[in-house]
């Protein structure tokens, strides 16, 4: 079992001056997908965390400033989006999953 917060009950987005969030929604056919399982991998593509969408197919990390792979697994395969977290702000991704 992951340790990370269940994703529908996270409070809202705060971000301090020390802090950088990559948060975001996973869709598939303009619709929220909730279950998917979305991984922070680091910039050489080690495995940092794992949540798994909210029934709005929200998701949320707290990161390091830096390069990041958002890899998202659903049924039927995966998909990998890069972001780019910077100290102090929030990036948000749209993690959009193919038919």
């Amino acid at each position: 079992m992951c340790g990370a917060p269940d994703q529908d009950t996270l409070p809202a987005l705060e971000v301090s001056p020390r802090e950088a969030v990559v948060h975001g929604f996973v869709t598939r056919d303009g619709s929220a997908l909730a279950g998917a399982y979305v991984r922070l991998l680091d910039s050489t593509g080690e495995f940092t965390a794992e949540v798994q969408s909210s029934a709005t197919g929200y998701f949320r990390f707290y990161a390091a400033a830096g390069d990041w792979t958002l890899r998202t697994l659903y049924r039927g395969g995966s998909v990998d989006a890069a972001v780019t977290a910077e100290q102090g702000s929030a990036v948000e991704a749209q993690v959009v999953v193919p038919d």
